[in-house]
């Protein structure tokens, strides 16, 4: 049953990187068969499986999103955070920020600065739009988001069993 699957992931989370990069190419191959077909049901799918595998696992016993990917963070979110924390923006972005390659606001450090030891999230009401969309399995056009789901399946198990199920659908 998928929920073995998911908690077997879960539990070995250090693995999930090397399984990733090991069914990469044949996930990769049916991403872009998908793109070329177009599902019309493609996001309902997502969105169900989304429900089915996030009613087996709490992200509080994983956080490994929140460990290891580092979000870009907007001037809205920097506005809200810093509301938050009482703190102004200048100095909330020379403590916590630097911009990356892409020119974008991210955390200088990872794991992420709000993430206490019990996988809370210290500022999860403010917490930034990256992070309140991700593994993106709600979003609307899904298929838009499967080269980052690729990328995601290294971190997140149920990105990871979404991506094979899509494959296994579709293809």
């Amino acid at each position: 049953m998928e929920k073995e699957t998911l908690a077997k992931l879960l539990e070995d989370i250090k693995s999930l990187p090397k399984l990733a990069k090991k069914s990469e190419p044949a996930i990769k191959a049916g991403f872009i068969k998908i793109k070329k077909i177009k599902p019309k049901d493609l996001d309902s799918f997502v969105q169900q499986k989304d429900s089915e595998y996030f009613a087996h696992i709490d992200c509080l016993n994983c956080g490994n999103c929140c460990r290891s990917l580092g979000p870009r963070i907007t001037e809205a979110d920097i506005d809200k955070l810093c509301k938050a924390l009482k703190i102004k923006s200048k100095d909330f972005i020379e403590k916590y920020l630097r911009v990356d390659e892409d020119s974008d606001f991210v955390f200088k450090s990872m794991p992420c600065p709000f993430l206490a030891e019990d996988n809370y999230c210290m500022v999860y009401e403010n917490r930034p739009k990256a992070c309140r969309e991700y593994p993106h399995t709600t979003n609307r056009k899904f298929i838009n988001l499967l080269d980052i789901s690729l990328k995601n399946r290294e971190t997140c198990p149920i990105i990871y069993k979404i991506s094979e199920d899509i494959v296994e659908r579709y293809t």
